[in-house]
């Protein structure tokens, strides 16, 4: 059965006037890379397959399933305007496509985008055929390179350790969508419930539009409409709002009452109206008090994670619908967690929209890149920069991870270059939003520039934590076989989690090169107690939080609470019991 993934793709911040493109294209592989040559890009050569996007040509909801590696592949797809569609601005969108990808319109090359995870688009006006059939083509490159940003997939011809088949090409959505004679191209928002305010930039395509109009909305009632003049292309605007009445602490955003405010973005030109999109946020604020405390408006916030990397069975890392990402929120809810560390990937746009929703914290990790070298520094620097302008708006990230275990900088534990890198990272990600905390280098061998210290420990046993995890030893600790703190770096009284940990397989999985971090349980009662005793030191200690590995099995990883179908291995009243007994 033909999955297509319909829905408008981008609901964080969306137009009402659009024109899916998901669905069947054509396609080809070009292992030669003389695509080009044969004149692919023109749009007036018809491609060999047929597949199904934004599902990728490894996996079989893309109607081809091929492990064989391709790095080039091409995509092909006509369209014709619809009714009212005509005389307007048309953005070309897409979601995600790994790696390189060019993009023509009618022959006319129309985009250029490096980056596997961020999403990007393009003004197609001056190409397309008002009255006519259209033609978009699309060629991607994905290198078997490990110093570009690939997170878990594999650089090799097969998966390997934790690193899995990977998704070359389109794997999100693809759509146009129309405005007028100007454009929202990028908006930002950041509430301050001390000041009882929101606040943000506005950037425009062409800079002629001069005036936007803000309105809220909080539970189906206006509660405000303000109006900026714009300078420019770029532009900051500041919203307050009224206490008491419309915003107080029962208007805040908390996992257990997810309020949220919607608000109309109008952009006019001389009075008119070019632009109109309509977005959300959550008032709520994440700091680090005085005692060393990630609190959530200024209350303790003890955060219970799962770790989630976010790959389907039938699909690789493109979800499969809106409710499979719905599914494993509410399946990690009922599992006792109120979070998860989405892990080496920034996901669909509606996972976090969910989040938001449904009242679920969320971590934000760079897919790691793993050669250390200008060209890495280049490459992840600018995708991070793209990921963070996106995930700053999903009131439901609560904290940013630019670097994982030391991957990518594999000698940062002496090498003052690959420390000053990572200092790089956590002060370029405040430049960008100073909003939410840090954990700088997850897992190990962390610098001094950090808000939290995440560490990773898949320890059999938690009998030994209390005594283990005392702060005095955290500057010569060795967790998992490797330092904690990176030479000539200090622990200085940030908040300690344990971001990794468990990973604990059944030993009826555990076969054909399968494996789990932990040795296999023979039965669920031994998984329960072995679960019970890690979960007890980890509340004797003074941790803020801890994530548990993980949520489902991956391919040849078999460590999930969940099966590689999203189905669950266990009782969850009997997880969710073990995972929030604090006692």
């Amino acid at each position: 059965m033909k999955t297509i993934r319909n829905e408008y793709p981008r609901p964080q911040f969306k137009r009402d006037e659009w024109l899916p493109l998901n669905g069947e294209w054509e396609f080809a592989y070009d292992d030669a890379r003389d695509g080009e040559s044969k004149a692919f890009h023109t749009g007036k050569t018809a491609l060999d397959m047929r597949i199904q996007v934004p599902f990728t040509y490894q996996y079989p909801a893309s109607g081809i399933g091929d492990t064989t590696p391709h790095r080039t592949v091409w995509y092909r797809k006509s369209f014709k305007l619809g009714k009212g569609m005509t005389g307007k601005r048309a953005l070309l969108c897409f979601n995600a496509c790994d790696y390189e990808t060019d993009v023509w319109v009618n022959g006319y090359h129309a985009a250029y985008h490096v980056g596997g995870f961020s999403p990007f688009s393009a003004d197609i006006t001056p190409y397309l055929n008002a009255s006519g059939e259209n033609t978009v083509v699309v060629r991607c490159y994905d290198p078997a390179d490990p110093g570009v940003p690939r997170g878990k997939q594999s650089w090799l011809d097969k998966p390997f350790s934790c690193w899995y088949v990977p998704n070359t090409g389109i794997w999100q959505s693809v759509w146009v969508e129309f405005a007028g004679a100007d454009a929202i191209s990028a908006f930002n928002i950041t509430p301050d419930i001390d000041t009882c305010s929101f606040s943000g930039e506005v950037t425009t395509l062409y800079g002629t539009a001069d005036e936007l109009v803000l309105t809220v909305m909080y539970d189906g009632k206006k509660i405000k409409t303000q109006k900026f003049s714009l300078d420019g292309k770029h532009s900051r605007y500041s919203v307050s709002l009224m206490e008491g009445d419309f915003v107080d602490e029962k208007q805040y955003w908390t996992p257990e009452q997810p309020n949220l405010f919607y608000v109309d973005v109008e952009l006019k030109a001389e009075g008119k109206t070019v632009d109109l999109a309509h977005t959300r946020f959550g008032m709520r604020k994440v700091s680090i008090d005085n005692g060393g405390k990630v609190t959530l408006n200024n209350r303790p916030l003890y955060q219970r994670l799962i770790l989630d990397q976010g790959y389907w069975k039938e699909s690789g890392i493109t979800p499969p619908s809106v409710d499979e990402l719905k599914h494993d929120i509410e399946m990690s809810k009922a599992m006792g967690f109120n979070g998860a560390r989405k892990h080496q990937k920034f996901e669909d746009p509606y996972f976090y929209y969910l989040a938001d929703e449904l009242g679920f914290l969320t971590w934000c990790e760079m897919p790691s890149a793993y050669n250390f070298n200008p060209a890495e520094i280049a490459a992840q620097t600018k995708e991070w920069q793209e990921i963070l302008a996106v995930a700053r708006n999903f009131t439901s990230v609560v904290c940013y991870v630019p670097l994982n275990e030391s991957w990518g900088v594999r000698k940062i534990l002496t090498d003052e270059n690959q420390q000053n890198y990572a200092r790089a990272m956590y002060y370029l990600t405040h430049a960008v939003d100073g909003s939410r905390p840090i954990s700088t280098n997850d897992g190990w061998e962390c610098v001094d520039a950090t808000d939290i210290l995440g560490i990773h420990d898949y320890a059999y046993s938690g009998d030994n934590f209390k005594t283990k995890y005392d702060p005095e030893k955290f500057d010569t600790m060795y967790p998992q076989g490797r330092k904690l703190m990176a030479e000539g770096c200090r622990y200085s009284g940030q908040p300690v989690l344990l971001t990794e940990f468990g990973g604990i397989a059944m030993q009826s999985n555990v076969k054909d090169g399968n494996w789990g971090y932990n040795s296999g349980a023979k039965t669920a009662d031994e998984f329960y107690a072995r679960l019970e005793n890690l979960m007890k030191g980890i509340y004797e200690c003074d941790f803020g939080g801890y994530c548990y590995t993980q949520l489902t099995d991956v391919q040849q990883e078999i460590n999930g609470l969940l099966d590689e179908d999203h189905k669950p291995k266990f009782d969850n009243a009997k997880l969710k019991e073990i995972f929030e007994n604090r006692k």
